[in-house]
């Protein structure tokens, strides 16, 4: 039987977590499968994606700029041409899990769905949860990036899900960690990193809350990198409670690792997470990190507190502490760190890409 072309669905790629992971699948599956599509109005990021890949978008940037929502409609309309063309193919559907499964399951074409954040962000509300429970039912496969996911999707939907884990190279992080960054910590002080896009989602309030609390006993350095729609708040925040001097807004960059490298602290405050890329970088790096016990992800990486600091979502007062706590328990952090690290195999580059090849084969033919 002749193998299936492989279409990837991607509407909107912002460069956060889920778009590192669609870059390094993408990339990887060209040496096992011999037609790849990607579907995407984001065509300005087409050099990540290896030669051998079709993007298929639209071909004015103007489209760059639209909304979410008017980039899975038009990809919807991109995927339909296509299936009309060939209709043997698969879908790998990395966003847009719901309109992508309800098309395919219309039009008869089998879909994988990649689902990238725990189920507390996108399912709220009785109408929303029985309309994701449905349409998950006519995927073919459901991939999730954490055992707790696995098992959240489990409890929520009754449905079964394939755990596969982000795969991390731990060479490239070291390696970009050592390209120097114009922008520097001060060694004299207590350095503190955030990644993550101005999000409610990311909760960098929180952090901002807490170093509020404790600016008149801790000398530090807070950098937090990103972009997005909070940012004028947490500007407004930190000029109006005199953070100035201590705190800094970078935007995003591809390359935060030197960055995190210099850094003493790494601390996430999420509120919903799949598997956070950033805490592996953060390990593989070697740093400390302070994290919320958030649904999914952060509990699994830290070995449930073994490899690191773990509170509560939105609890700013409890973060400020453990801050506090960091410099008075040297021996235990670097314990912390190395078991961390040590535990890192489990996200080994090849063993995850094969588990993603080995489940596409399943249905190339």
């Amino acid at each position: 039987m002749k193998q299936k072309k492989l279409i990837i669905f991607m509407p909107s790629i912002e460069g956060g977590g889920v778009e590192k992971n669609l870059f390094i699948i993408s990339n990887y599956l060209t040496s096992k499968i011999n037609d790849i599509s990607l579907i995407t109005i984001s065509n300005k990021y087409k050099k990540k994606f290896n030669k051998e890949i079709r993007i298929i978008s639209l071909k004015s940037n103007f489209w760059n700029s639209v909304g979410r929502r008017k980039k899975f409609l038009l990809s919807l309309l991109l995927l339909i041409i296509e299936i009309f063309k060939d209709r043997n193919i698969l879908v790998l559907c990395f966003q847009g899990n719901i309109y992508c499964t309800l098309l395919c399951r219309i039009l008869g074409i089998k879909i994988i769905v990649r689902s990238n954040s725990a189920p507390e962000g996108w399912s709220q509300g009785i109408i929303k949860y029985y309309f994701f429970k449905t349409i998950f039912k006519f995927a073919n496969k459901i991939i999730v990036n954490s055992y707790e996911f696995k098992k959240r999707f489990k409890n929520k939907f009754n449905l079964e899900a394939t755990c596969i884990y982000n795969p991390l190279d731990k060479g490239e992080i070291i390696k970009k960690s050592k390209i120097t960054n114009t922008i520097k910590f001060n060694k004299q002080k207590l350095n503190i990193i955030n990644v993550g896009r101005y999000t409610d989602q990311k909760d960098q309030m929180t952090l901002l809350k807490a170093i509020n609390l404790i600016k008149n006993k801790v000398n530090f350095k807070l950098i937090i990198v990103g972009r997005g729609i909070k940012k004028r708040e947490l500007i407004n925040y930190i000029n109006l409670n005199n953070l100035n001097e201590n705190v800094q807004l970078i935007n995003f960059t591809k390359n935060p690792f030197n960055l995190m490298r210099s850094s003493d602290l790494f601390i996430l405050t999420s509120i919903y997470e799949g598997l956070p890329n950033v805490l592996l970088e953060a390990l593989t790096l070697k740093k400390f990190i302070i994290s919320t016990d958030c649904p999914t992800g952060p509990k699994e990486i830290l070995l449930n507190g073994k490899a690191g600091n773990l509170f509560k979502p939105g609890d700013h007062k409890k973060l400020s502490k453990l801050i506090i706590q960091y410099r008075k328990n040297r021996n235990k952090e670097l314990k912390q760190i190395k078991i961390g690290y040590k535990n890192l195999n489990r996200f080994d580059f090849d063993k995850n890409l094969k588990k993603y090849f080995n489940l596409i084969k399943e249905f190339l033919y």
